[in-house]
């Protein structure tokens, strides 16, 4: 159901949508994990609140995509703003460790409907050669909102010493009023057709053929090359800035590192990932975009590892800037990769596939930093980082292409055009 439209105005004002609705949660994820540390929470426990944030859209990922495909994207982004600011709120009033768990799951829930719903926008409305630029631009506003939230907690949280119950409390209530601003931007973000009456033996439109077309199972999407590799980097990738947002306050804490200068380090992470967005095309033309996702995710390992290290505050800004700008990269490069692999009709499951994987990625990698964090202490999660990031930039030099098994209508099976001869089926060997 792929819908692109002349003029760029819609992606302005879903950028602007996506800074308010990230802002409010990057500013609400560190004023959690504050939160939790006021009532009583250990490593261990950060690491579980940290991973019910993602829990609970492992469940829906998949339907909400398959729905899109064939429906609507703006309702999810409306529902999404709605679930970001009840959970943010709720979370501020919260006064157990449970029921803090509880409202980020909320909060997870209503990130995923709204990330869902606006990638979905980008694929429909980009032409295949403004796709790189485009996922490139949009993941700006989450870098912007990765830039103002930590920020914005840290000063917030701060404001009182000795009081960091309820001045993180204040974090949350306020994130949850900045995500109600997001509804500012919200509007005209996806283009309606005026429908048409086809003349006789006309073709039909391409939404029309899109629903006729026979869906795409999940395991076919995820078989599809290119499909897997561009989720596990997009796990590796968000995994980290997730577990630098949760975990840097606790070594800060560690350290003697003042909540304010904790906020100032992951600003200047996300300021680093603006930077690295705003110069992706020249990048992409001057590496390639295989050399480019490898070597970032390969330099973003070694610089994890440096983080596990005593350093000054000021090495520690540096490394983490370096790895801002290296971190940039990910995220929209596995967008466009994925939705180029999977087939036209299953580009909002395959984005969906994508954000199951992000999810699981949030449910094991801060389970497994907070196992060993408990263990081995605080620098344990970022040793964690320095294997995962290497990982995912050896899948990513493998060929990529679409590989998607297509059946015709007299049953046999062919691939895609530009992907690899499909096997034959059972019926058709020799």
């Amino acid at each position: 159901m792929g819908t692109v439209t002349p003029g760029r105005g819609w992606l302005l004002r879903l950028v602007l949508t996506f800074a308010c609705a990230q802002s409010a949660v990057s500013m609400a994820r560190p004023a959690v994990s504050y939160r939790a540390l006021a009532l009583g929470a250990d490593e261990r426990a950060i690491g579980v609140i940290t991973a019910v944030y993602a829990l609970l859209p492992l469940l829906v990922a998949v339907p909400l995509g398959r729905r899109t495909d064939h429906g609507r994207c703006a309702p999810l982004l409306v529902l999404g703003v709605a679930l970001i600011t009840g959970g943010c709120a709720l979370s501020g009033v919260a006064g157990s460790l449970p029921a803090m768990a509880a409202w980020s799951g909320v909060m997870g829930l209503g990130h995923l409907c709204f990330v869902i719903g606006a990638q979905s926008i980008v694929a429909r409305r980009s032409a295949p050669d403004e796709r790189d630029r485009n996922f490139g631009h949009f993941t700006i506003g989450a870098s912007l909102g990765q830039l103002v939230g930590p920020a914005a907690a840290g000063l917030v949280v701060s404001g009182h010493d000795g009081a960091m119950g309820p001045t993180s409390a204040t974090a949350l209530l306020a994130a949850g009023g900045l995500a109600a601003f997001s509804y500012a931007s919200l509007w005209r973000l996806e283009h309606r057709p005026e429908p048409r009456a086809a003349a006789p033996g006309a073709a039909r439109p391409a939404q029309d053929r899109t629903a006729a077309s026979p869906r795409a199972s999940v395991w076919a999407i995820l078989r599809t090359r290119g499909v897997p590799a561009g989720i596990f980097m997009s796990l590796a990738v968000l995994s980290a800035t997730d577990i630098l947002t949760a975990y840097l306050p606790v070594v800060g804490e560690d350290r003697g590192i003042a909540p304010t200068t904790v906020g100032a380090l992951l600003s200047l992470r996300a300021a680093a990932t603006i930077a690295c967005r705003l110069v992706m095309t020249p990048m992409i033309r001057l590496l390639g975009r295989t050399a480019l996702m490898a070597g970032s995710c390969a330099l973003a390992g070694l610089l994890c590892a440096g983080l596990a290290l005593p350093v000054p505050v000021p090495a520690l800004a540096l490394m983490l800037a370096v790895l801002g700008f290296c971190l940039g990269v990910g995220q929209p490069l596995s967008m466009t990769t994925v939705v180029q692999a999977a087939p036209e009709a299953a580009r909002s499951t395959a984005l969906a596939l994508r954000l199951t994987g992000n999810r699981l990625g949030q449910v094991a990698a801060p389970a497994t930093a907070g196992l060993l964090a408990g263990l081995a202490g605080t620098a344990a999660p970022f040793a964690m980082l320095a294997v995962l990031l290497p990982a995912s930039a050896a899948t990513a030099v493998r060929p990529q292409g679409r590989g998607v098994v297509r059946t015709k209508r007299d049953g046999t099976r062919c691939a895609a055009a530009d992907g690899p001869p499909a096997a034959p089926s059972p019926a058709e060997r020799p």
